[in-house]
């Protein structure tokens, strides 16, 4: 295959990333610098297994200590500061970013994507600001100006490259610049393939099955045998191995693999089937949750058990499809029961991840002449939601929930899952 850029989208694209944004806000409040700086941000300093949920650059470089590491892996060292993450403050910080985003673009140019990352059109800007690596360098000036945190940006032709761009060249050079021109030598060199944007380890797996280790290898394989293989997914994963995305800001980045879901390390091993279960059902209450405020139901139910590293780690993630879509509570509990009985093997269970795929739209349920009660269960979701709402996540709760096991009441008192 061979692709005419000429006629694709040439857009301007900047892809924003705050460096350790957790780390870095906490260094600036502690009156350190982000950069030189030695400190962790956990989630509670008074228990050991806390995680580590955002380390200094300089931290991650010379202890190795990094994102997902535990407060008990961190060296007794007077020189690291450990801190307790201020997801309240934040936030703030962010949506204090995105007001100074806002003075080069309009606000629908602008697609925050996560709390430290966001996508920034300047079609068009450089009338008032000039070319695109111009205004991505008074914008990373400015924010180390106004708020002295670091930031990487990477300017792209569509979101895909911007992106792409940012993770592969800008983390290390501050800010650069990819083109279509970029795409064989510095896009189809990727690999492992999970250095792709949209691609995990379970995907990679699949692609390496077929023979597929490097983007070069994706673009040139044939697109009939990825579309058989993998669905719409396959035909994206094989345009974006060639640096194509049509995609417009703020749409799904994979349209197809849009999924809801949650995951939870647990405080401690949980080994009574009774209390992992209890667990499974709080998390289904929150899945179901966050499905149904999307206006969708989804028909494929994943459940995934990390085992504790005392049982030597390991687990299972599988999935079960069924015939009528759903975003009730129970329906999805039974199912991830169901998944939990065939598959748990009695170890230890540290980590539990519960999600929701294979959606459709809410108003498209079909009524089922043998679950009269349907209707009613699928309302009643919406009139727990509404009081949630209202009234708090911790306003109505399970009874599981005031058991030992139970951990929905101390979460619904965190922000981002954190402490405010």
């Amino acid at each position: 295959m061979t692709v005419d850029y000429n006629t694709l989208p040439h857009h301007q694209i900047l892809c924003v990333d705050m460096k350790s944004f957790y780390a870095s806000c906490s260094a600036v409040m502690e009156g350190e610098d982000p950069l030189s700086c030695y400190l962790a941000v956990v989630g509670n300093k008074e228990q050991q297994g806390s995680v580590v949920l955002a380390a200094s650059p300089k931290l991650k470089k010379d202890f190795g200590i990094k994102t997902g590491s535990r407060l008990f892996e961190i060296p007794d060292d007077p020189c690291i500061k450990i801190v307790e993450a201020k997801m309240a403050t934040y936030l703030r910080i962010a949506t204090e970013i995105t007001r100074l985003f806002n003075r080069y673009v309009p606000k629908e140019a602008i697609h925050v994507y996560s709390v430290d990352e966001s996508f920034i059109k300047v079609d068009k800007a450089d009338l008032l600001w000039g070319d695109a690596k111009t205004i991505a360098a008074k914008i990373k000036d400015e924010l180390e100006r106004e708020f002295q945190l670091p930031c990487a940006i990477g300017i792209g032709p569509n979101i895909l490259m911007s992106k792409l761009c940012l993770d592969i060249d800008a983390k290390k050079q501050g800010i650069s610049e990819w083109t279509y021109e970029d795409v064989p030598e510095k896009l189809w060199g990727i690999s492992p393939l999970k250095e792709m944007w949209g691609i995990g380890r379970q995907l990679e797996k699949r692609l390496n099955r077929m023979g597929i280790f490097s983007v070069g290898q994706l673009a040139h394989y044939d697109l009939a045998k990825l579309e058989k293989e993998f669905g719409i997914i396959g035909n994206q994963l094989y345009y974006h191995a060639w640096g194509i995305d049509l995609s417009e800001l703020g749409a799904p980045i994979m349209e197809g693999q849009v999924s809801f879901g949650k995951s939870q390390i647990l405080l401690r091993d949980y080994k009574e089937e009774p209390e992992i279960k209890h667990v499974i059902l709080e998390m289904c209450e929150e899945v179901a949750q966050r499905t149904r405020v999307h206006g969708k139901a989804g028909r494929t139910i994943s459940l995934g058990i990390g085992y504790s590293d005392s049982d030597f780690g390991g687990g299972f993630y599988r999935s079960h499809t069924i015939n009528e879509p759903t975003n009730v509570t129970m329906k999805i509990y039974q199912v991830c029961l169901k998944l939990f009985h065939l598959h748990y093997s009695g170890k230890n269970v540290r980590q539990i991840t519960i999600a929701v795929s294979n959606l459709i739209d809410d108003r498209v349920l079909q009524l089922s002449l043998f679950e009269p009660n349907r209707v009613k269960q699928h309302e009643l979701g919406f009139v727990v939601d509404r009081i949630r709402q209202k009234y708090g996540a911790g306003s109505l709760l399970r009874a599981v929930s005031y058991t030992q096991a139970g951990t929905a009441r101390k979460r619904a008192a965190l922000v981002g899952g954190h402490k405010a």
